[in-house]
């Protein structure tokens, strides 16, 4: 059965920025470092925190994430609700949210392809 599109679930993948997660210096100072309005430190940023615990879910839990960003990016949605009494270690605010979901989902695909392709040469 094919998950429906939520927004509500990019708030968990994006947890791991939250001010509310587990205090963890070293994560808060990398988060810090990084400037959330640059795509490629935003990219390095991703693969330092996002990519471990997202290789980690289901490849059906990665379709689900993935798909529900391309969903709303066909849309005219502004991802100000995902971002919502959200408070994060971002030392700036994100300028584009609709460009920030772009970053990720890039590196969501490309992580999961990297996923798919590592599962593949294990089945072999």
């Amino acid at each position: 059965m094919k998950k429906k599109p939520t927004l509500s679930i990019l708030q968990g993948l994006l947890f791991t920025y939250s001010t509310e997660n587990t205090k963890d210096l070293e994560r808060e100072e990398t988060i810090v470092s990084k400037n959330v309005n640059s795509e490629d430190e935003l990219e390095e940023l991703f693969d330092i925190l996002t990519k471990p615990e997202f290789v980690s879910y289901r490849e059906d839990e990665q379709r689900w994430f993935i798909e529900t960003i391309e969903h709303y990016l066909s849309t005219d949605e502004t991802f100000d609700s995902v971002f919502y009494l959200f408070d994060t270690y971002f030392e700036d605010d994100i300028i584009d949210k609709r460009n920030f979901m772009k970053t990720l989902l890039k590196c969501l695909k490309n992580y999961n392809s990297q996923a798919i392709t590592k599962n593949q040469k294990i089945v072999r």
